[in-house]
């Protein structure tokens, strides 16, 4: 089960970043998943956003595991039951995750504390990820159901479940 949950991770999140960087160049977001994960462990825009889209794949595959190990524990998969993960996964990132746990822990991302003479690297994203634009947690929902689909899909097709 891990192989075809590694290979739909990775498919998954192919499919995610073709979504949110197509809407980002359709001017729809300003949301950056690579720049946004990378400057947490570097300063230097290029080589931060190498390190997010790393850090990006290998997150989406472990979330594809944890999705396979719920239809495992539920007893079926569908590319239905993946996307409403994705749903779920898309409303607790764009309310608790990105809005209130990655300013916290994010060492170059701005917050309200912000002194005038620091510069912060990132923008915080804001409740529902508003300050990247009002499409922002459309876009994120869309995404993440897409790559919840995507994963069931690959899942639900495999000789596994």
């Amino acid at each position: 089960m891990i192989g075809v949950a590694i290979a739909a991770g990775f498919v998954g999140t192919l499919v995610m970043t073709t979504i949110v960087r197509a809407s980002s160049e359709l001017g729809l977001t300003r949301m950056d998943f690579a720049l946004l994960l990378g400057t947490t462990v570097s300063e230097n825009r290029s080589r931060a956003r190498a390190w997010g889209y790393v850090f990006h794949f290998v997150i989406g595959i472990v979330f594809a595991v944890a999705y396979g190990e719920f239809f495992v524990l539920v007893g079926r998969a569908s590319w239905q039951l993946g996307a409403l993960l994705g749903a779920l996964h898309a409303v607790f990132d764009g309310t608790v995750l990105v809005s209130v746990l990655l300013p916290v822990v994010h060492p170059r991302i701005g917050t309200p504390e912000t002194a005038a003479n620091e510069i912060a690297l990132v923008e915080p994203p804001g409740f529902l990820m508003l300050n990247y634009g009002r499409g922002s947690f459309v876009v994120l929902l869309v995404a993440l159901v897409a790559y919840g689909a995507v994963v069931g899909l690959i899942i639900s097709t495999s000789s596994i479940m």
